[in-house]
């Protein structure tokens, strides 16, 4: 949403399907979206809008079923999609990193912390294995885990999720990278760490300039770390804005239906709303909006034809009743 000059990362008219007994299943329909440098774009969507596979093309780490079909990722200029495997390898973790959704299953776990963080150190910097074990050291203290020289002799087993979480940003920051890739890091950790792990990514990206994309199910989680909101539905955007804007004006009734469901201290409802309906199923055929048959607002045109993305005021919704507005 920014010139492009100052962008690191841009998703072009990303298409993304998934081969099965034949049959081809469309699951990213033309995303799009600008990465500026030093900010960060949260990217939110039920279970299923393409959030993390979305995710996983920019590293070109999806599974064998899935192929991108059309668009183009754009790291500094360079088109991710059209790179050799050797080239990628010097970009991930290097110049993106990621933090996955599932913390222990990401960590081995029959090496020790310290092997595991200076491994990644060592695959991409020319110093002595002294020295990976000592920024190891520093990075672990960084992230907030007491002892750090002990803590690098123990195993992934040995730490609560919250401190495995830390691990894993410890070892997505290991190389001062661009971009950084959060996988709705909070999910599986309980309300207080969750707060304490959110802070702790906006600290460090602030304090170190990174862009970041945050990727969520949850619209709360966002509001007090991300500058852009991408809303997600069955693959396309449906809104992205400013998150200040967003949250204080939403435009598409999809968007409006989340922030109606959160749960707040302004809230007083015995029942919080909800959205009705289930968003489509994967390869279902799609007639018109894709959020039709579940939005309360809808008229025959949204259930014929999908809405173009439209500009209003910096911001970029898909909803026929923005078209003559």
């Amino acid at each position: 949403m920014t010139d492009s000059a100052e962008n690191v990362l841009e998703v072009r008219n990303l298409q993304l399907e998934f081969s099965s007994d034949g049959k081809t299943v469309p699951v990213l329909r033309g995303l799009s979206y600008t990465l500026p440098k030093g900010k960060v774009l949260g990217v939110v969507g039920e279970s299923g809008s393409g959030k993390t596979v979305h995710a996983l093309s920019i590293l070109q780490l999806l599974p064998p079923a899935a192929r991108i079909s059309g668009g183009e990722i754009l790291y500094r200029g360079k088109n991710l999609a059209a790179l050799s495997r050797r080239e990628l390898r010097q970009i991930r973790g290097n110049k993106i990193s990621m933090i996955f959704q599932d913390p222990a299953a990401s960590l081995n776990p029959v090496l020790t912390v310290g092997e595991q963080l200076t491994e990644t150190i060592l695959a991409h910097r020319k110093i002595s294995k002294k020295e990976a074990r000592l920024q190891a050291a520093r990075l672990l203290q960084k992230v907030g885990i007491a002892e750090p020289e002990k803590r690098l002799l123990e195993y992934p087993f040995q730490f609560s999720g919250g401190m495995c979480q830390r691990v894993m940003i410890a070892m997505a920051l290991a190389l001062s990278p661009d971009v950084l890739i959060a996988d709705e890091p909070t999910t599986a950790l309980d309300v207080t760490i969750q707060a304490q792990i959110l802070k702790l990514i906006k600290d460090l990206q602030k304090e170190s300039g990174m862009s970041a994309v945050f990727i969520t199910h949850n619209l709360a989680v966002v509001a007090g770390i991300a500058d852009d909101v991408l809303v997600l539905y069955a693959g396309e955007c449906m809104e992205y804005a400013p998150a200040a804007e967003l949250f204080k004006n939403p435009l598409h009734p999809y968007t409006q239906g989340l922030l109606k469901s959160l749960a707040s201290v302004h809230n007083k409802a015995d029942i919080l709303p909800v959205i009705k309906g289930h968003p489509p199923v994967p390869g279902e055929k799609i007639m018109g909006c894709p959020f039709a048959p579940r939005c309360p607002h809808a008229f025959e045109k949204c259930r014929q034809t999908c809405p173009p993305l439209f500009n209003k005021n910096g911001r970029q919704v898909r909803c026929w009743q923005l078209e003559d507005k």
